[in-house]
């Protein structure tokens, strides 16, 4: 049985980063939780169950898989889903063009060297996968067998993302019932069956934005997270964590004058404001000298937050 981590993120001493990238931050080097943040990820450590994660766009959902690899010092892998996302390519794909370009070659080899490890491969079993990604190297002479690893310490790990399920065609969900919920799959072109190591089960973290309703099925074997939408206080502690100390005044005073009161995210019409776009904010004001409450701060509120028609009633 795989010994289940002990995830304190208190104890994961990263200091407070000046958030000088612009864009959204790929590196996951900060995250505010709160409890339920925390129970919600050793619930989905101590059973083995994907974590499903949803919440609005910009709320920190990818990102609390990046950090939440770093905390347990795992490897990190992720794949963005689309509409063309198909269950199997997150276990294992085909190079059919470079199948077809050697057949017309005259070099065909064996389909198994054309077999290329997924997300979910990697995750579930990295050495296999690096075995059959050798496999199937195309600089590798047809018919030499690549150097398998003797290598029998236990395996980092792996925290894999799915962003974005819900934007899989319907299907994708329940044809990854198997794969997800027992941990192994069978891959067909070569009829090998990859199963995650016990000595280091993989934490698979998947993200939905809600729009599009998931198979019951498939919510069965997932620990289901809803992320909060945040209030001032929250915003203000997820920019101190984003910019340098001296910038904490402005950044109080945009999370001031952007969220008054309490979360409305319950009431029909109430505009929310997303960590994303409150980062944007104040990264604006920042550069641009931007004093929160001008006429010319409405105007960047206007074009980082308010859009779409999403300004709050009171104006």
């Amino acid at each position: 049985m795989s010994p289940i981590p002990d995830f304190d993120p208190s104890r994961y001493a990263a200091p407070p980063a000046a958030d000088d990238r612009p864009g959204d931050r790929r590196d996951g080097a900060v995250y505010h939780y709160t409890s339920r943040i925390v129970l919600a990820v050793r619930v989905a450590l101590a059973t083995g169950r994907p974590l499903l994660v949803r919440g609005p766009s910009g709320g920190g959902k990818s990102s609390l898989a990046r950090h939440v690899a770093r905390v347990l010092e795992a490897d990190y892998v992720d794949q963005v889903i689309t509409s063309r996302t198909q269950a199997q390519d997150l276990l294992w794909t085909v190079d059919h063009i470079r199948r077809l370009r050697d057949a017309h070659a005259n070099q065909l080899r064996l389909i198994e060297e054309y077999v290329l490890p997924g997300v979910l491969w990697r995750a579930f079993d990295p050495v296999s996968a690096a075995r059959q990604a050798a496999r199937a190297a195309e600089t590798r002479p047809a018919g030499t067998a690549p150097v398998h690893s003797t290598d029998l310490s236990p395996p980092r790990r792996a925290v894999v993302l799915l962003d974005e399920i819900d934007k899989a065609d319907p299907d994708v969900p329940n044809n990854l019932l198997v794969a997800l919920g027992s941990l192994e799959f069978l891959v067909h072109d070569t009829g090998e069956t990859v199963r995650a190591d016990p000595r280091g089960t993989p934490l698979v973290i998947l993200t939905t934005n809600n729009e599009r309703d998931l198979p019951a099925a498939f919510l069965r074997r997932c620990v289901e997270l809803d992320l909060p939408v945040p209030d001032g206080a929250r915003l203000v502690t997820i920019g101190r964590l984003h910019f340098e100390a001296d910038l904490n005044p402005t950044v109080e005073a945009i999370a001031g004058l952007l969220v008054p009161g309490p979360p409305q995210a319950d009431q029909p019409g109430s505009a929310v404001v997303s960590i994303a776009e409150f980062l944007d904010c104040v990264r604006a004001c920042r550069e641009l000298g931007v004093t929160p409450g001008s006429a010319e701060w409405r105007e960047v509120v206007e074009m980082t937050v308010w859009k779409h028609g999403r300004a709050p009633s009171q104006g």
